[in-house]
């Protein structure tokens, strides 16, 4: 594995490539920021792995060559070192795509242990990616599984949204697998040999939301060197699918609902408008009509996006499709992996229906995905998901990823830092900041200040999240 050191103070420089070469990786060294750009950005010398970045640097800082190389290599693990710790810096270089976050001067252990775990991060993710890549790659309505009323009345809804080109908004919970409905539509429309492209509305950084969308000229801003093609001239005369749309600032709802209402677009430091003929599908796991009374969503362009509304159960509401949904899942796994034929057993069938799945399909496909790797045996089992059931007394496993099915009620089964207080010492009712700010810190010490998962638990973006993290003065490293 190679790491790339970025840091302009020379001793700095001497002392983390004798600890990453000591820990048995092979270490590069650039001395500004630009010089990483430059790295980075050449495809003919061999591949990083990992980059330890300095924030503080004379010609181009951290953050900015983090706004230059995440976009562009998103799955590339970024450690960020400084000497100035403070969570506002801590929320912009995770803002800006940094993975961990070590503050100088860092003991050897820490800085090896932070490597290995993004090194390790990065490769479960790249092997979930591809096997979600080889499932979404059916065609049309015949990828989707379920055999529920529930799940076959969507499909027929599906069905007849796909025959217009009026915007489709997928309203559901957090994996219950509207982006899968979304290419099942495209697929089924005439626009289906057309560019299909998706933004996550909600993973990208709110400085760079306006260029990823809508692209921008050379010089438009610092660190744009050249000038980018956004993902609405990427998808034209196809479907883009804006999934979480429900996070988009409220200035970007401006210039979205421009993009609808007149199909043309603003390049970032642009001059001329751009025409684009795109069909949009967008999906949320939001109530969309509270974000709007709550004016964190804009009503005008709530109503071009909901023309054509479609409700995704979650899985709990549809277990009938649990069975045929892992079986499938189990097959394609198993191909994907080359691990040979792949079987769950009967108790294991009943396990996984009983389980509430609150993370729905995408919770299940991993658990799956992880029994698969880690079974010794040809058929899966009960004991190989360590959940919790109704009527199944299996253990709780929470490094697998999941939660019970019901709360814990036992004190024992909670955390020590569990409970949050809402009265005041007077007896009065303490305000909903305060009460907010003790449940962001108790989720985030709860889930390790592992972010994605404290914003699924809580329910709220990511982007939301850490605003509220440096509103509050908290801090999610400790």
């Amino acid at each position: 594995m190679r790491v790339l050191i970025v840091d302009d103070e020379p001793t700095q420089v001497r002392l983390l490539e004798s600890v990453v070469t000591r820990a048995g990786f092979t270490a590069e060294t650039a001395s500004g920021g630009q010089m990483a750009v430059d790295r980075l950005c050449n495809q003919g010398l061999p591949k990083i792995d990992v980059v330890l970045l300095d924030l503080m640097m004379p010609d181009v800082g951290g953050l900015d060559v983090l706004t230059q190389i995440k976009p562009k290599q998103p799955s590339l693990p970024f450690i960020v070192l400084t000497g100035h710790a403070s969570v506002n810096r801590v929320v912009e270089a995770m803002r800006a795509g940094a993975g961990d976050f070590l503050v100088k001067p860092a003991s050897a252990e820490r800085i090896r242990a932070a490597i290995t775990a993004a090194i390790t991060a990065d490769q479960l993710v790249g092997e979930i990616a591809q096997v979600t890549a080889d499932l979404a790659s059916g065609e049309g309505f015949g990828a989707l599984v379920g055999i529920s009323a529930a799940t076959t009345g969507v499909m027929e809804l599906a069905r007849k949204g796909a025959r217009t080109n009026i915007p489709i908004l997928l309203e559901g919970e957090s994996g219950v697998g509207k982006e899968m409905f979304a290419r099942a539509i495209r697929q089924a429309s005439d626009r289906a040999d057309k560019p299909f492209v998706t933004v996550n509305c909600g993973a990208i950084p709110d400085n760079l939301i306006e260029s990823i969308l809508f692209g921008h000229e050379k010089g438009a801003f610092t660190g744009a060197t050249d000038q980018h093609i956004g993902k609405f001239e990427e998808a034209n005369t196809g479907t883009l699918f804006l999934d979480e749309v429900g996070e988009l600032p409220l200035d970007l709802q401006v210039k979205l609902l421009r993009a609808i209402q007149e199909g043309e677009i603003d390049r970032v430091g642009g001059g001329e408008p751009i025409k684009v003929d795109i069909r949009i599908i967008s999906a949320t796991n939001r109530d969309m009509d509270i974000q709007v009374s709550e004016g964190a969503f804009r009503e005008d362009l709530y109503y071009r996006l909901n023309v054509f509304p479609i409700r995704i159960p979650p899985l709990r509401d549809r277990r009938e499709d649990i069975p045929a949904l892992s079986q499938h899942f189990v097959r394609k796994i198993a191909a994907a992996e080359s691990l040979g034929v792949k079987s769950l057993s009967d108790d294991a069938i009943v396990c996984l229906r009983s389980y509430d799945w609150p993370g729905n399909i995408r919770q299940l496909q991993n658990a799956l995905f992880r029994a698969i790797i880690l079974s010794e045996s040809d058929t899966l089992t009960a004991e190989d998901f360590h959940l919790v059931t109704a009527g199944v007394g299996v253990t709780t496993d929470v490094r697998q990823g999941l939660s019970p099915a019901h709360p814990p009620t036992a004190a024992t089964d909670m955390p020590s830092s569990a409970g949050i207080q809402i009265w005041q010492a007077d007896g009065n009712v303490k305000s909903l900041a305060a009460i907010e700010k003790a449940a962001i810190a108790l989720a985030l010490d709860r889930y390790k200040g592992q972010m994605s998962e404290v914003a699924r638990q809580l329910d709220i973006g990511r982007s939301t999240l850490y605003r509220k993290v440096a509103e509050y003065g908290l801090d999610e490293s400790e």
